[in-house]
């Protein structure tokens, strides 16, 4: 909730948070991408976007609670697009 709006569970999709959703602001909603080099094969849709700064390359991962985010840090890694 401290890194949200009013409605820190609600995507801007209108999708409740859950394993598996992704924010971009490049890609369309519903968008199925993986990120093999640090997910292998787990599919990963979009369904959130992030802050204007963040430029249409970064993707944010959700994760249940802050300290697995922190734990988890930031990566560069590719990213497959499967559809759209």
């Amino acid at each position: 909730p401290d890194q949200t709006d009013d409605s820190p569970f609600i995507t801007a999709s209108n999708k409740y948070v859950e394993d598996g959703i992704i924010a971009n602001n490049m890609l369309p909603f519903g968008t199925k991408v993986r990120i093999p080099g640090l997910y292998g094969d787990k599919i990963f849709t979009v369904e959130d976007r992030m802050n204007r700064r963040k430029v249409d390359y970064h993707i944010d991962i959700w994760m249940a609670n802050k300290p697995l985010a922190v734990n988890f840090g930031v990566k560069t890694a590719e990213i497959e697009i499967l559809e759209n």
